[in-house]
C-alpha cells in the first residue's frame, strides 16, 4: 500500500441508529436536542429510596429489567430471534435494535453485510454486571455443579461482539473496546483507521449500556453521582452547582464506510469522520488531570489529523458529565485549545439531557454531532444557570442555536486518563 493511496481514503458516516433516553429514532432525538427536552426520570434501586441515586436517563419502550430473557420486551419492528436472545445481555437488546436501525438508515440489508470480508464490527460495552452477578450467585448456590451455558457470553464485556457478530454474520473483523467512558470513541477512531488503511471497506460501530442497580449504584461509593432528585436539576454540566453525573442506558450504532465505496453504491453520506486523536493523562486511576492536559493533547492531535485549525471548529460536544472535577478540567483544556488561540466555538454537553451513558457516550454524542451537521442546529446547555468560573471565555449557549455547522469536535474521557476526540465534517454538497 503506498502512502498517497492510503491518504486518499476517507471514512464517512452513512447510517445512524439511536436507542436513547431522548428517543428511539432520528426524528425524536433531533426534536429533543433542539427543544432542550431531557430524557431523565426518577428511579429507585434495590427498593431503597434512601440511596443517593434519584434520577437516571431511562430508555422508553423497552423492558429488560429481568435476568430472564423470556420476560423482555421491545418496540415493534425489530426481529430478535429466540436463539439470539438466549445469549444476549439486556443492553444487547438495545444494541441489536440500534444496529438494525443504522443498517436501514444506510440503505443496507442484513444480507449486504453477512459474510462480507470488507465489513467489520467494533463494539463498546462494559458487559452486564447484573447478569454476571446473577449467574455467579446461581453457580455459588449449587457449589459449581451446574450453570447457564450462555452465562459467560451474555455477561462479560465482550457480549456485544460475540452476539452481534454471530447474528449479523460479520466476517471482516470483530473487536471490542473497554476504556470506560472513552470506549465507544476508541471504537470509532480505530474503525476510521481501518478504513483509511484499506483493511476494511465498512465498519459497524456500536456502543451500549444497560441501566440498572448493578451498573449504576457502585458509582455512588465513589461519590461520583448526583444526589439531586429533580430531573431538570440533576445533570448540570459546567454549572457551578453541579454535584455529580446522572447515569443513563441505551445503544447507538453508526455505519462507517470508505467514501469511494459509499459513492459506488449510491449511499447518502451524512458526515465525514475527518480525524481523531487520543492522549493519556498519566495522572490518576479515576480523576482527570486537574488542567485537562491529556484532553488538550487529544484535541490538538484530532485537529492536526483532520487538518483543521481551532478557528474552523463551529461546535464542540463536550464530554462534561456534570462532575465538579471533570467539567473543570475539560473547561481548562477547551480554553487552552480554543480561547487562548482566539477561537470561540459554541460548546455544550448533551449529557444535560441524556445523562451519562458510560462506555456508550462517545458514539452517542458522535451521532448527535451528525444530527447537528445534517439538520442545521447546535445543541444547547439547558440546565446551565451559573457557569463555573473555570468556563470564562467559553461560549456556552443555554438553548439550541439555529446555525448550520461545517466542522465539529466530539470529546470523550475515561478512567485512567483515556482521552479521545473526533473531528466530524459536514458532507460535501
Amino acid at each position: 500500500m503506498n502512502a498517497p493511496a492510503a491518504a486518499a481514503r476517507r471514512a464517512v458516516i452513512t447510517g445512524v441508529g439511536l436507542i436513547t433516553p431522548l428517543g428511539n429514532d432520528r426524528a425524536s432525538v433531533a426534536a429533543s436536542l433542539r427543544a432542550g427536552r431531557h430524557g431523565l426520570a426518577p428511579v429507585v434501586f434495590f427498593g431503597n429510596p434512601d440511596l443517593p441515586v434519584k434520577v437516571a436517563g431511562t430508555v422508553k419502550g423497552f423492558s429488560v429489567d429481568s435476568t430472564n430473557w423470556r420476560d423482555w420486551s421491545w418496540p415493534a419492528g425489530y426481529d430478535l430471534p429466540r436463539e439470539v436472545l438466549r445469549g444476549l445481555a439486556p443492553h444487547g437488546v438495545y444494541a441489536l435494535c440500534a444496529v438494525a436501525q443504522a443498517l436501514r438508515d444506510a440503505r443496507l440489508a442484513p444480507a449486504d453485510v453477512a459474510g462480507d470480508d470488507g465489513t467489520g464490527l467494533f463494539c463498546a460495552s462494559a458487559g452486564s454486571a447484573m447478569l454476571l452477578h446473577h449467574h455467579l450467585t446461581q453457580l455459588e448456590a449449587v457449589r459449581g455443579e451446574r450453570g447457564n451455558p450462555l452465562g459467560i457470553v451474555s455477561a462479560i464485556a465482550g457480549t456485544l461482539n460475540f452476539n452481534l457478530a454471530a447474528h449479523f454474520h460479520v466476517t471482516g473483523a470483530v473487536c471490542g473496546f473497554v476504556s470506560a467512558c472513552a470506549s465507544a470513541s476508541h471504537a470509532l477512531g480505530y474503525a476510521t483507521d481501518e478504513i483509511r488503511l484499506g483493511r476494511l471497506r465498512r465498519v459497524i460501530v456500536v456502543g451500549a449500556e444497560e441501566l440498572n442497580a448493578e451498573t449504576l449504584v457502585p458509582f455512588a461509593a465513589m461519590r461520583a453521582l448526583s444526589a439531586a432528585s429533580a430531573p431538570a436539576l440533576a445533570s448540570r454540566p459546567f454549572d457551578a452547582g453541579r454535584d455529580g453525573f446522572v447515569g443513563a442506558g441505551g445503544a447507538v450504532a453508526l455505519i462507517l464506510e470508505e467514501a469511494g465505496a459509499a459513492a459506488g453504491r449510491g449511499a447518502a453520506v451524512q458526515a465525514e469522520l475527518a480525524g481523531w486523536g487520543q492522549a493519556a493523562d498519566g495522572h490518576s486511576v479515576a480523576t482527570p488531570h486537574p488542567e485537562g492536559a491529556g484532553l488538550r493533547r487529544a484535541m490538538e492531535r484530532a485537529l492536526a489529523d483532520a487538518g483543521v485549525a481551532p478557528g474552523e471548529i463551529h461546535y464542540v460536544n463536550a464530554h462534561a458529565t456534570s462532575t465538579p472535577v471533570g467539567d473543570r478540567a475539560e473547561a481548562l483544556a477547551l480554553r487552552a485549545v480554543f480561547t487562548d488561540r482566539g477561537a470561540r466555538p459554541r460548546v455544550s454537553s448533551t449529557k444535560a439531557l441524556t445523562g451519562h451513558p458510560l462506555s456508550l457516550a462517545g458514539v452517542m454524542e458522535a451521532a448527535f454531532c451528525v444530527l447537528a451537521l445534517t439538520e442545521g442546529f447546535l445543541p444547547g446547555n439547558p440546565h446551565l444557570v451559573t457557569p463555573d468560573p473555570a468556563c470564562a471565555g467559553l461560549d456556552l449557549p443555554r438553548a439550541a442555536v439555529a446555525e448550520r455547522p461545517r466542522v465539529v469536535l466530539n470529546n470523550s474521557s475515561g478512567f485512567g486518563g483515556s482521552n479521545v476526540c473526533h473531528v466530524l465534517r459536514a458532507a460535501a454538497t
